[in-house]
């Protein structure tokens, strides 16, 4: 029984999602289907890369993982099915794949999207759910479309970094309130080499947070702390209170380069870390 996942901007609150569903099972019937969000933000693509890439880890082999975000950038003419890590990604060549994956994956497959006369989501959709029914059903991916090299590509971007100080993009805050930034434990050990540190958020002029924990419950209520989340990231957090609220903190809201947006703007978007 063949596990696809649906990851997208699109919201729950009309008919869309439930009739993609309808597309697949119709294609593959007895066809497992797990929502992963429907939440992602069309212009924030380094939101999206984290929540897939950390969710897509825990699935098995050969799981189809269906990535819908800002699929009207420009008028889509094509699907991208790629091979990467023992599953696929099926999403629009718009630079999301890499995001993902981190790097261009080698086997990747352009699926055509039959134009109609308007074309709309669940026509771009009904081209991924031919194609599962001719894969599942035997047929080779390579004859259902055909290989590509010259894709879109982008990137997430990597912390700033100097010889004592790293400067992190805010990457995710969840419904508590609390914040993700784009530094694992493996980059903050690299620059840390054992020196005492200070995370430091904006508008509070204080010691900062100066040791990692364990879990919430390492510190009293009220209190902030930092620690590495399940996906290796570092996550900022007030045990029982709600973080990225009492000091404005919001999600990096992307751009073309980390230096195109105002200085006042990136500020609440982004944590400093200083090493002594």
């Amino acid at each position: 029984m063949p596990v696809v996942t649906l990851s997208t901007d699109i919201g729950q609150s009309d008919y869309v999602v439930g009739a993609i569903k309808g597309q697949l099972i119709r294609a593959m019937p007895g066809i497992c289907i797990i929502d992963i969000t429907h939440q992602l933000v069309s212009s924030n693509y380094l939101h999206a890369a984290y929540v897939c890439t950390n969710a897509f880890t825990f699935y098995p082999a050969a799981t189809y993982h269906f990535v819908i975000i800002n699929l009207f950038d420009k008028t889509p003419e094509h699907l991208l099915f790629a091979q990467y890590k023992n599953q696929f990604i099926v999403c629009p060549d718009n630079g999301i794949l890499t995001m993902i994956a981190g790097e261009k994956p080698a086997d990747i497959i352009s699926i055509k999207i039959i134009k109609q006369n308007s074309l709309g989501v669940l026509d771009c959709t009904k081209t991924f759910a031919s194609a599962l029914n001719a894969i599942e059903n035997g047929v080779a991916l390579e004859t259902i479309g055909h290989t590509v090299t010259d894709i879109e590509e982008k990137y997430p971007f990597r912390s700033t970094v100097g010889p004592d100080w790293i400067d992190s993009q805010i990457i995710f805050i969840d419904q508590f309130e609390n914040v993700v930034i784009n530094l694992t434990k493996k980059e903050f050990e690299e620059h840390r080499r054992g020196r005492n540190f200070r995370i430091v958020l904006p508008a509070r002029n204080d010691g900062g947070i100066v040791k990692i924990s364990e879990n919430y419950a390492s510190v009293e209520h009220g209190e902030r702390l930092a620690w590495f989340n399940s996906a290796g990231y570092l996550e900022l957090a007030i045990n029982k209170g709600n973080l990225a609220g009492l000091f404005g903190l919001k999600r990096f809201s992307g751009g073309t380069t980390l230096n195109a947006l105002p200085g006042n703007k990136l500020m609440y978007e982004r944590v400093k870390i200083f090493f002594e």
